[in-house]
């Protein structure tokens, strides 16, 4: 893990970034309740890393029931403290899917790895930044849950940007890649990375991390995170390069087939 990292303020600041249709809390937990595609939106996760008690799984399990959706779990690996809890999860029929990593950097550097005057930044989410996620590429129903969650952000950038000259499959204007970057706990969160599949290749996503780096230095901010998955590794490598680290690596527990839609 990254020195210094404050698990807690990074939980907080990921569901303020994408909150959830509820959110309830038990002692060291935040269990995030949403009928999307969401992972993040719709899991229990850990305040703190260290040694966990199973008995909390019933108490979680129910806030789950009661709400209409499967429990899920998102949770560390390679960390300690875990093992008693995951393996009373293997025992209740429970798996591990999708390893994501978390990143961290300070937005100087990442500021400084791009040109952010090539970007659009708005404080509030337009048409055209929406579009993309709907857009050929993705899955439209992914894409409406998460500019749902998005919007919804109290505190947050929107970023654009726009061709400055035609390329094959679009025009000098159009929407090439997007995100947002939300400022919670005093982190700046990157969230909701989108680039046209026609237009990769380009460096389009390093311009908009630049720009939302130079945001959090304009605002004081001196710490910003992101979330990855772990198969992704061309993003991965991109966001290394940019300046951020690794600080650790989560998968979400559930019971196979409980819910397709799980993202």
């Amino acid at each position: 893990m990254v020195a210094g990292v404050n698990v807690e303020s990074i939980e907080r600041a990921t569901l303020a970034a994408v909150p959830p249709d509820a959110l309830e809390e038990l002692p060291g937990w935040l269990l995030a309740l949403d009928r999307g595609t969401v992972g993040r939106a719709r899991s229990a996760v850990p305040l703190h890393h260290g040694v966990q008690d199973p008995s909390v799984l019933p108490r979680i399990e129910a806030a789950y029931q009661a709400y209409g959706l499967p429990a899920v779990l998102r949770l560390p690996i390679e960390t300690p403290g875990f093992e008693t809890l995951t393996e009373a999860l293997r025992q209740r029929g429970y798996v591990p899917s999708r390893p994501t990593q978390v990143m961290c950097a300070d937005p100087a550097t990442v500021a400084a790895n791009g040109r952010p005057e090539a970007v659009q930044i708005s404080p509030t989410p337009g048409d055209d930044w929406a579009r993309v996620y709907l857009g050929e590429g993705f899955d439209p129903v992914d894409g409406q849950s998460r500019v749902r969650l998005l919007r919804r952000a109290r505190d947050a950038v929107y970023v654009s940007l726009r061709l400055a000259q035609d390329l094959p499959g679009g025009e000098a204007g159009d929407v090439a890649a997007v995100g947002s970057g939300c400022f919670a706990e005093g982190w700046m969160g990157v969230h909701g990375m989108r680039t046209r599949p026609r237009f990769r290749g380009h460096g389009f996503a390093r311009q908009l991390m630049a720009a939302m780096g130079a945001e959090a230095v304009q605002r004081g901010v001196t710490r910003t995170f992101l979330q990855v998955e772990a198969e992704n590794y061309l993003a991965r490598s991109l966001y290394a390069r940019v300046g951020f680290s690794p600080a650790w690596l989560y998968v979400y527990w559930q019971r196979p087939g409980a819910d397709a839609l799980l993202k």
